[in-house]
């Protein structure tokens, strides 16, 4: 019993005194996002489709941002072209083209010199509502022969 006793207070020990080590840099430059997704939620059509990633070098050597690239031509990410220093933090601008109406489900890849996560790829999602000038109701629908359909 005194040996199972010991054996579990040294345990717990030893976890007390791994978790109080303060957390080391990574050798080499780091990427770090304060997100992996930006919902915008419901945008209006045509509204503002901005947002911002916070990246953060968590290395020691300066972390190069050297491709933001868009899934589709309706994202278009700007990426900072100066280096980031350790321990500094700079933004990717993401523009999405709100004049298209439905969801909003796209990506942004980030190249970097980073050890840790050369590729990132982080996420855009929302809904922009409909085009207020849109005819109500559409297009008139068609048969496969291409002859309006009753209704």
């Amino acid at each position: 019993m005194k040996k199972t006793l010991f054996t579990l207070l040294f345990a717990v020990a030893g976890m007390v005194a791994a978790y109080a080590q303060p957390k080391e840099l990574v050798s080499g430059p780091a990427i770090k996002l304060d997100k992996d997704t930006h919902d915008y939620g419901e945008v209006p059509f045509g509204g503002n489709g901005e947002c911002k990633f916070k990246v953060t070098n968590t290395g020691t050597d300066m972390l190069i941002l050297t491709n933001c690239q868009g899934s589709c031509g309706c994202t278009v990410p700007k990426c900072d072209p100066n280096p980031i220093l350790p321990g500094e933090s700079s933004f990717i601008e993401v523009k999405y083209d709100t004049k298209r109406p439905g969801p909003i489900s796209k990506t942004v890849t980030i190249n970097s010199n980073a050890v840790n996560e050369p590729v990132k790829v982080v996420s855009i999602k929302g809904n922009v509502g409909p085009d207020p000038s849109a005819t109500p109701g559409g297009a008139p629908v068609k048969t496969p022969t291409g002859a309006p359909a009753k209704q």
